[in-house]
């Protein structure tokens, strides 16, 4: 089914139409599927729809903000009363960023935690990594859900820290394309310009920087003074002496990311759902952010507004990314056993099994890093993706909608379970 097609779709018959999209018949369509389910699959589809429409949620855009409007009033249909709390970034929106070798030029999009050439650009010869050539050329690793940011770490690393007057990295995934990388170093960006372009490009790349051409790296970028917007709120609890829990979803990113932030949205607003409905006995603050890509800056703007929240929390629940990407598997990673077995219950709960677990003491991922090193309890649960960082996460077809609401259905009823518990 074509995109367009799709997305014309009206009503109930979304559902059903999600079959040919996300070739799963069986999940959509089993005999025990009940209208509680249907309605489930129908209100995810919504929101990734609408989501995705909306463009590209780069932080600190036009769209980011009209995302975040958009997320504020879905809160407010579940009855709760959200906030938008702001916070100050230098936005960078790239110019002219192409590489040009004699009468080819290859566009591309600059590291946005690095530095930046002017719009003359960087002239000199192309030669490997390492190499004494003016302009070097490296290639990133596929992206995989078991190696998280540390995948990238090797050639990033050696491209930030070489003598090139510029570098052109080409970035690879599990397929041929452009796959971009997150700004770790946004607020202090380090090395070369460096301009990623797509792994289409490698062969013809490496052949010419065998060859040492001459060529002309251009990854021109203005910054603009700009505002993102965290939306945040609280569903209060029965019993406000007891710690509360904290459950956060990033909403901002490359292109429509629908599979790796939709989908986190989508759980995000079910367990919304039903925790402003079920009378919980701990207060449950929630937080979808912006700035993810870009060195995290939402959740230091987030924690550093809630004073001891890290510690005081009974714990944190990083929903995290490409949840429900269609035939993928999932790992969970957490502080302690504890949390750990939690979201095992709460996913066989739901027909789902646990493919991969991270030690406790590891490095964590995203979001519940500041968190694990600010000496809090956290869970995260995260699925690998074709698609991650690519242009091509694009609803429908990045996402199972029918495996997607049973990770939802966990997440929520798993919540249910932690904010009903009196000690």
């Amino acid at each position: 089914m074509q995109r367009r097609a799709f997305l014309v779709v009206g009503g109930r018959t979304v559902v059903a139409a999600l079959a040919a999209a996300t070739g799963s018949p069986n999940l959509l369509f089993a005999k025990d599927r009940t209208p509680s389910s249907v309605a489930l699959e129908q209100r995810i589809a919504d929101v990734l729809a609408a989501y995705d429409a909306q463009g590209n949620h780069r932080t600190g855009t036009p769209t980011d903000k009209a995302s975040a409007e958009w997320l504020a009033k879905k809160v407010q249909e579940l009855g709760a009363e959200p906030e938008l709390e702001p916070f100050a970034l230098s936005r960078v929106d790239p110019q002219s960023c192409h590489l040009r070798i004699a009468d080819r030029r290859i566009d591309g999009v600059p590291l946005f935690d690095a530095n930046f050439t002017d719009g003359e650009g960087v002239r000199g010869r192309l030669g490997p990594l390492g190499s004494d050539a003016e302009i070097g050329l490296a290639e990133t690793e596929p992206l995989g859900v078991t190696e998280g940011f540390r995948a990238q770490a090797g050639p990033v690393a050696e491209a930030r820290q070489s003598r090139h007057k510029a570098v052109v990295l080409l970035t690879r995934g599990s397929h041929p394309g452009l796959f971009l990388l997150n700004a770790g170093s946004f607020t202090k960006p380090i090395g070369p310009p460096t301009l990623q372009v797509s792994s289409v490009e490698s062969g013809w790349l490496q052949e010419q920087a065998r060859q040492r051409p001459e060529a002309t790296l251009v990854a021109h970028a203005s910054r603009t003074a700009a505002e993102a917007l965290n939306v945040t709120l609280k569903v209060a609890g029965s019993n406000p002496a007891l710690a509360p829990l904290v459950f956060m979803a990033p909403r901002s990113g490359w292109w429509q990311c629908v599979s790796e932030q939709g989908s986190r949205l989508a759980c995000w607003l079910e367990t919304i759902r039903v925790l402003a409905a079920g009378k919980p006995a701990r207060d449950s603050f929630f937080v979808a952010l912006s700035g993810h890509e870009l060195g995290l800056l939402g959740i230091y703007d987030y924690q550093k507004r809630r004073g001891d929240l890290v510690r005081r929390a009974h714990a944190w629940i990083f929903i995290g990314s490409d949840i429900g990407a269609p035939r993928q598997p999932n790992l969970i990673h957490a502080s302690d056993e504890v949390l750990e077995q939690w979201m095992v219950r709460s996913l066989e709960k739901e027909g789902l099994t646990v493919n991969a677990k991270t030690p406790y003491a590891s490095a964590a991922r995203g979001e519940a890093r500041p968190v694990q090193q600010g000496g809090g309890r956290f869970v995260t649960l995260v699925c690998s993706s074709e698609v991650y960082h690519n242009v091509a996460d694009r609803w429908p077809e990045a996402v199972d909608v029918a495996t997607l609401a049973r990770y939802a259905s966990a997440f929520a009823n798993g919540a249910l379970e932690l904010a009903q518990q009196q000690s």
